[in-house]
């Protein structure tokens, strides 16, 4: 049993190889792309901020990216507010949707002052946004996700099997052979890496496996059929956004607004998606949900994350932890040093695969010589 569990863990590690270390690399960096981000472009991602500044409405913020970019149709917004004792807060972010193509783009805003930080660019032009594409997808799009799913799945597993083969780790799990071969001590080092680094890897391949597969089903039962481009917004004239972002406090008890949908599609309505305190640190910033009907504003649903099924309160876990951002920076620390570990892990893999191959080679040869004479 445990030679066959070492065959397949052997096969899938080879077969896996290289998008398994792209993975790893592009998801360490990632952990960090806000502050990335933020170093990069200083000027699109950070605008000033008291708390004696109001937000400016939102109505005016809208209207501002339309009249200034009449080609894009409005798709989702991210909402920004700065904490109390900072002078720069995290500017908006707006998501439009070209009219000729259907493409999303996104651009930077000043939600303070209206004022537009940036053109529409696409959503992989940044660096990190493409860095994420090339995590997520391969930059294959559908095809890619799929991949990324199936990789997960061999990632996960890998996690599993070497746990199994190393059962006994704990008897001998810091002991390095620095004075035996290459061959001991990588042995020692892969042993010692992949255990340390195991409950982050199994929850960062488990939760991405997630998010690949969520995304292929979505795919595939939304959009068997391309959707017609949109020439005009979906929601009536008569809509009042700062009213509605304004409702969200009452309709919720204690809700605050993260993130919001245009409706973007004929089935869609307007959503917003935020956070609401609940004692768990792992819950995520878009946890509960509040739709509106794009022809009258009326409240059409409601969803909290502290009343969900526990099902629903896990996977809503899948956020933070996949991204490591649950406790600050020192969590962000964790995962991007371990989540690294899988790029060690491959190359070590590789350099015992090879020595194994070597070494049989060379016990073939006698016995070649001798027929040879």
């Amino acid at each position: 049993m445990r030679k066959t569990l070492f065959k397949w863990h052997s096969i899938s590690a080879l077969i896996a190889l290289i998008p398994i270390m792209i993975i790893a690399v592009t998801g360490s960096i990632l952990v960090f792309k806000v502050e990335i981000d933020t170093w990069l472009m200083p000027a699109h991602m950070q605008v000033e901020y008291t708390e004696q500044t109001p937000r400016l409405n939102f109505n005016e913020l809208i209207e501002n990216i339309e009249a200034k970019h009449p080609e894009f149709l409005m798709g989702s917004w991210e909402i920004f507010d700065g904490a109390p004792g900072q002078k720069m807060a995290r500017a908006d972010t707006a998501y439009v949707i070209e009219k000729a193509t259907g493409y999303w783009h996104k651009l930077y805003i000043n939600q303070y002052t209206g004022e537009l930080l940036s053109a529409p660019v696409t959503v992989v032009h940044d660096f990190t946004d493409w860095l994420l594409s090339l995590h997520y997808t391969f930059l294959l799009d559908f095809t890619g996700t799929v991949i990324g799913a199936v990789m997960s799945i061999i990632l996960f597993f890998l996690g599993v099997s070497g746990i199994i083969l190393h059962k006994q780790f704990w008897k001998k799990l810091f002991t390095l052979r620095f004075g035996a071969s290459k061959r001991v001590l990588f042995s020692d080092v892969h042993k010692l890496f992949g255990i340390i680094s195991s409950p982050v890897i199994l929850i960062v391949a488990l939760t991405g496996a997630y998010f690949n597969i969520y995304a292929v089903v979505h795919e595939i039962e939304e959009h068997s059929e391309p959707h017609p481009l949109l020439t005009q917004a979906l929601y009536s004239d008569s809509i009042d956004f700062q009213h509605l972002l304004n409702r969200t406090e009452t309709d919720l008890d204690n809700y605050r607004p993260t993130y919001m949908t245009f409706p973007f599609e004929p089935e869609l309505h307007i959503t917003f998606y935020g956070e609401v305190p609940t004692g768990n640190p792992l819950t995520s910033e878009y946890a509960s949900m509040l739709t509106y009907s794009r022809d009258t504003g009326e409240l059409m649903s409601s969803y909290d994350i502290r009343t969900a099924p526990a099902v629903n309160v896990v996977v809503d876990t899948f956020r933070k932890l996949h991204f490591g951002y649950f406790a600050g920076l020192p969590s962000k620390i964790i995962w991007a040093v371990l989540g690294l570990t899988p790029l060690w892990l491959s190359l070590t893999g590789l350099y015992f695969y090879w020595f194994r191959k070597h070494k049989g080679r060379k016990k073939r040869l006698p016995s070649q010589a001798t027929q040879l004479g």
